[in-house]
């Protein structure tokens, strides 16, 4: 290491440089289409909240962000220990907040693991699967910035 990308001591290391790009455009009335590396899906609202129904709210995929990143560390610590996936499943529950702004106020996740899941791993696959990525964000927010473009 060269003097010049050195940390001093007690500070943080470089942020990563690797980019991820999600574009969002305008499809009809309140939906959109997200494209993420080549895939596409959509989001739209409920009828009662002016939408048509078409898909998922943004706020829904949120709490299936967390569900489906807890549902891959937990099946990847089953693939690791050489164990069965079959019959993994996760729940997730979240409430709205009643004040502003408008947010998610909680999230409850539940893991069922498979049914041959010895006793003495459940500890541990619990713990693999609350360190999650997307888990991990929420306990420590990114800085988010939302800008028009010029």
């Amino acid at each position: 290491m060269t003097a010049s990308t050195q940390q001093p001591p007690g500070t943080n290391p470089p942020r990563s440089t690797d980019v991820h790009r999600i574009e969002v455009t305008h499809a009809e009335h309140d939906a959109y289409t997200v494209d993420i590396r080549g895939h596409r899906l959509q989001v739209d609202q409920p009828t009662e909240a002016g939408g048509t129904d078409t898909a998922p709210t943004p706020t829904e995929l949120f709490a299936a962000s967390l569900a489906t990143c807890v549902a891959f560390y937990a099946g990847r610590y089953l693939h690791r220990h050489h164990l069965s996936r079959t019959g993994l499943r996760v729940r997730t529950e979240f409430t709205m907040a009643a004040d502003r702004p408008a947010r998610v106020a909680s999230l409850h996740v539940v893991v069922v693991p498979p049914p041959e899941l010895p006793e003495q791993r459940r500890a541990a696959l619990l713990a693999v699967a609350s360190h999650c990525t997307v888990h991990n964000t929420l306990g420590q927010p990114p800085e988010v910035a939302i800008e028009l473009e010029s």
